[in-house]
C-alpha cells in the first residue's frame, strides 16, 4: 500500500520552486550545483508546509520536463533528499515527502505557565486573554439568579439547556441562517465539540483533511483519535485557502471529514472570502466529505473596516445542512475559562452526537451555560466583545511594532482579526528559537506544532496576549533568542509533549 496521502503535480511543484527564486541570497553566497539547489528548494517547501509531508512527488522525467532541466539533475536531487531523510521511495509506489528519522514529531505546544512563573517568563504560548471584566462577574451573578429552578432537577442536559440552545439558534437565524434549537448541541468548549464530531464521523484509521498549518490542539486531538491527517497547504500570506489543492485532496484522498477555520485562522490569521467558502462547500459536497467549520474566532475582527463586512458563515452555503457542521465557542471570544461551545448541524446529526455523549461527559456545566445565556440575552456579550477587541487590537499593534523593530528580517502579514501572528523567522529553526527563548525568559511555540510531521520549522506563532512595555520586552527577548540560535548557543529541541491553547 502506498505511503502517501496526497500528490503534487509537476507543474504545481515547478511553480512553487520558481517562486523561491525571488528570495535574495546573502552577500557572498556561492551558487550551488543545480541538483543541490533543487533538493534544497524541495526541502524548504516541505519545512515551510507549502508541500505537505507524505505528498507524492512527480516522476523524475515529469519534473525534469516541467523545470527544463535534465533528468539526471532531478534524480540526483531526489537521491540527496532520500539521503537526508526528506524523501522516501518504493518501487511501484513512487517517491513521497518525509521528515528525517529521529526528529521529534510536533504533537502539542506549550502548557500555560502557572501564575507564579509569570514574573520571570513572558508567556507567548497560549492565545488567550484575561476575562473582560466586569462582564464575567456580572454573567456569573446573573446565572446564580437563574439557577434555583435547575437545582431541583438532575442537572444532566446532554444536548444543552433548552434556553441556551434556543438562544444560539436565534443568533444563527439573525445572521441569515434559519436554525432550529434541534440543530444545536451545547458542548464543553470547542474541543469537546470537535472530539464528539470526530468520534461520530471519523473512526480510527479514517482520513481527515486539515489546513496546513492548523490549530495545534485539534491536530493532536485527531492524532489521538487515530485519524490519518491529510494536510492541505494554505494560500500565501492571508489569502485563505488554495481551492485547487483542496479539490485535489478531496478528490484523491477522499477524506471522511475536513476541518477548517475560515474566520481569522489559527495560526495565520487568514480570512477566507465568500467565494472560497462557497467553492469549498461545493467541493466537499461532491466528494462526500463532511466539512467541519470552526468559527470560534469569527467575532474577533480587529480592523474597523471589517465591522459589518465579514463574509457569511460557511454553513450559509449549505442550506440543506448535509455537508457543513459548524462549531462555535465562548472560550476565545470571551474567556478561555468559560468552557462553553456548541455544534450546529442537521437535526439527525445532533441526535447522533447527543446519543453518543452518554459515553463521554453526559453534559456541560449548568451554571456556565446560564452565564452564557445571560450574556447573550442582556447585551453583555456585545459589550464584552468591544473590550476584547480593543485589548487585542492594542496588543497586536504593540507586538507588531516591537517585532519589526527588534527583528527586521522576520516576515509576517498583519491579520485583520483573531489572536495570532504567524511569523517566518528569517531562516532560523522555530524549535531552536523556542528552546533558546526558555533560556532568555520568553515562551513561544514553534511552527511544527501547527503542522503535520515536522513542517513549518521556519516559523513561530506569536499571540496578541501582551502589549505595551511587555510586548517590547518580549520582542527584545525573542531577538536575544535569535542571536543564541545564530551563534550556535542552543542544543537540542523543545519537548513536544506539552499544550498550546
Amino acid at each position: 500500500m502506498a505511503q502517501w496521502t496526497s500528490a503534487v503535480g509537476a507543474a504545481q511543484l515547478a511553480r512553487l520552486l520558481t517562486s523561491q527564486q525571488d528570495r535574495p541570497a546573502g552577500p557572498g553566497t556561492r551558487r550551488p550545483p543545480a541538483y543541490r539547489a533543487l533538493a534544497d528548494g524541495i526541502r524548504l517547501l516541505v519545512l515551510e508546509g507549502r508541500v505537505p509531508v507524505a505528498a507524492r512527488l512527480p516522476a523524475e522525467r515529469e519534473l525534469a520536463l516541467a523545470l527544463s532541466v535534465s533528468r539526471t539533475t532531478v534524480a540526483a536531487a531526489y537521491e540527496a533528499l532520500r539521503t537526508e531523510g526528506f524523501l522516501a521511495s518504493r518501487r511501484g509506489a513512487g517517491s513521497w515527502t518525509a521528515v528525517p528519522a529521529g526528529n521529534p514529531l510536533p504533537a502539542r505546544g506549550l502548557e500555560p505557565l502557572p501564575p507564579e512563573a509569570l514574573g520571570s517568563m513572558i508567556d507567548l504560548g497560549t492565545a488567550a486573554l484575561p476575562a473582560p471584566e466586569p462582564w464575567l462577574t456580572r454573567a456569573v451573578q446573573g446565572a446564580l439568579e437563574e439557577l434555583p429552578p435547575y437545582a431541583h432537577t438532575h442537572g444532566d442536559y446532554p444536548a444543552g439547556l433548552p434556553v441556551l440552545r434556543a438562544m444560539i439558534a436565534d443568533r444563527y437565524t439573525a445572521r441569515g441562517i434559519p436554525t432550529m434549537p434541534e440543530q444545536i448541541m451545547v458542548t464543553t468548549g470547542a474541543m469537546g465539540a470537535i472530539d464528539a464530531i470526530c468520534h461520530l464521523f471519523a473512526g480510527r484509521g479514517e482520513r481527515v483533511a486539515v489546513e496546513s498549518p492548523s490549530y495545534a490542539n485539534i491536530l493532536q486531538l485527531m492524532r489521538e483519535a487515530g485519524a490519518r491527517l491529510v494536510p492541505v497547504a494554505m494560500a500565501e500570506g492571508l489569502a485563505g485557502w488554495d481551492l485547487d489543492r483542496w479539490r485535489q485532496v478531496l478528490r484523491d484522498a477522499a477524506p471522511r471529514i475536513a476541518y477548517v477555520v475560515a474566520d481569522f485562522h489559527n495560526p495565520t490569521g487568514a480570512l477566507a472570502d465568500e467565494d472560497q467558502r462557497r467553492r469549498l462547500v461545493d467541493a466537499a459536497r461532491s466528494a462526500g466529505t463532511v466539512l467541519v467549520a470552526d468559527e470560534t474566532m469569527s467575532e474577533l475582527w480587529l480592523d474597523e473596516d471589517l465591522a459589518g463586512a465579514l463574509p457569511r458563515p460557511v454553513c450559509a452555503f449549505d442550506p440543506a445542512g448535509s455537508t457543513v457542521v459548524t462549531v462555535g465557542s465562548a472560550s476565545k471570544a470571551f474567556w478561555a475559562g468559560m468552557r462553553i461551545g456548541w455544534v450546529r448541524a442537521a437535526p439527525d446529526v445532533i441526535r447522533s452526537l447527543v446519543a453518543a455523549r452518554a459515553y463521554a461527559d453526559l453534559g456541560t456545566p449548568v451554571l456556565e451555560q446560564l452565564a452564557v445565556h445571560w450574556l447573550f440575552g442582556t447585551g453583555g456579550w456585545e459589550r464584552a466583545l468591544e473590550l476584547r477587541r480593543g485589548q487585542a487590537r492594542e496588543n497586536r499593534d504593540a507586538l507588531v511594532a516591537a517585532v519589526r523593530r527588534e527583528l527586521p528580517d522576520w516576515e509576517f502579514e498583519v491579520p485583520g482579526g483573531g489572536l495570532t501572528l504567524w511569523v517566518r523567522t528569517g531562516g532560523l529553526s522555530g524549535s531552536r528559537l523556542a528552546e533558546a527563548g526558555e533560556r532568555v525568559g520568553v515562551r513561544v511555540p514553534s511552527g511544527p506544532r501547527f503542522g503535520v510531521d515536522g513542517a513549518f520549522e521556519g516559523y513561530v506563532r506569536l499571540p496578541f496576549t501582551v502589549g505595551g512595555a511587555v510586548a517590547e520586552e518580549a520582542a527584545a527577548r525573542l531577538a536575544a533568542a535569535a542571536r543564541l540560535v545564530r551563534t550556535g548557543g542552543t542544543a537540542g529541541t523543545e519537548d513536544p509533549r506539552t499544550f498550546v491553547a
